[in-house]
C-alpha cells in the first residue's frame, strides 16, 4: 500500500459507488474497523467498475476499450508516472503502490473474456477466471491492510467470486448468456466442494478484516450443493436476517 487514506471527496464517492452497486461488500466495509475502511472502499469500487465495464454496451469492441482503461489506469499506477483524474483512479493510485497495481491486473485481464462475450469453455477455464477475478481483488485488499497470507486470501478469494458468479447465473441468463461450462452433477459438486474445503490455515487479522467481503460464500456454495436448482432459479441468496446476523458475528470476533 502507498498511503493511508481518509474520507475525502472522492473515497466518498466511491463509498457511494460500492453502497448502490454492491451491497454486500458495503455491509462488509462497514463491520470493519473505522480506519480500514477508506482502502477497502476504493478497492471495491474499482472491481465494481472493472466488472461493470464489459456489460455496459453490447458492442464488443466498446466493451473492450472501456476495459482496458482500467487496464491503463494500473499501468500508469505501476509506472509510478501521473495517474488520469478520476474518482475511482484517483484515489486508487493514492492508495496501491507499483507491486499492488500490478497484482490488480488480473482481476481487469479477465474481464476481457466478458468484453469478447467468450464462453467458459471448461471447468478449469471457469476456475482460472474466479482465481483472476476474486482471488487477486482479495489478496490485493488482505495486502494493501498489511497481511502476508496470499494463499489463504488467493483461496477465500476465489471462493467467494465462485459463490458471487453463481448468484448472478439467472441474469446471465435473462441476457442469453450461459456462464457455466457444461459439468456433470459430480463435477459441479466436486467444484463446489473443492471451494468449500480449499480455504484452510488460521488468518491474521489484516486477513481476516478483507475476508469479512467473502461473509457469503459457504452458504451459497452449501445451498448449491444441496440443491443445484436454486443456481438457474436465484434461490441462493438465504435469509437476509440469518445474512446480517453472519456479517454481525465475524466483525465481532475481529
Amino acid at each position: 500500500m502507498s498511503g493511508a487514506l481518509g474520507f475525502d471527496a472522492d473515497v466518498t464517492a466511491c463509498a457511494g459507488l460500492v453502497e448502490r452497486g454492491d451491497p454486500d461488500r458495503f455491509a462488509a466495509v462497514m463491520a470493519a474497523p473505522a480506519p480500514q475502511r477508506p482502502g477497502l472502499f476504493v478497492l471495491y469500487a474499482f472491481n465494481l467498475e472493472v466488472a461493470r465495464a464489459p456489460w455496459a454496451t453490447q458492442e464488443p469492441l466498446i466493451a473492450e476499450m472501456r476495459v482496458q482503461w482500467w487496464a491503463d489506469v494500473l499501468a500508469e499506477i505501476a509506472s509510478g508516472g501521473g495517474v488520469r483524474r478520476h474518482e475511482v483512479a484517483t484515489p486508487l493510485s493514492r492508495l496501491l503502490d507499483a507491486e499492488g497495481a500490478r497484482l490488480l491486473m488480473p482481476v481487469v485481464e479477465a474481464r476481457r473474456r466478458d468484453a469478447a462475450r467468450e464462453p467458459m469453455a471448461d471447468v478449469a477455464t471457469l476456475r482460472a477466471y474466479l482465481a483472476e477475478t476474486g482471488g487477486a481483488l482479495l489478496w490485493g485488499a488482505a495486502r494493501a491492510l498489511g497481511s502476508a497470507q496470499e494463499a489463504r486470501a488467493r483461496a477465500a478469494g476465489t471462493r467467494s467470486a465462485l459463490a458471487n458468479y453463481l448468484l448472478a447465473v439467472p441474469e446471465f441468463l435473462a441476457r442469453g448468456v450461459n456462464p457455466l461450462p457444461a459439468m456433470t452433477e459430480a463435477e459441479f459438486a466436486a467444484l463446489l466442494r473443492g471451494h468449500l474445503e480449499g480455504v484452510s490455515g488460521q488468518a491474521d487479522r489484516p486477513l481476516r478484516i478483507a475476508e469479512l467481503a467473502c461473509w457469503r460464500a459457504p452458504g451459497i456454495l452449501r445451498r448449491a450443493l444441496r440443491d443445484p436448482a436454486a443456481v438457474p432459479e436465484g434461490r441462493l441468496g438465504g435469509p437476509e436476517v440469518l445474512r446480517r446476523l453472519s456479517l454481525l458475528r465475524r466483525g465481532l470476533l475481529l
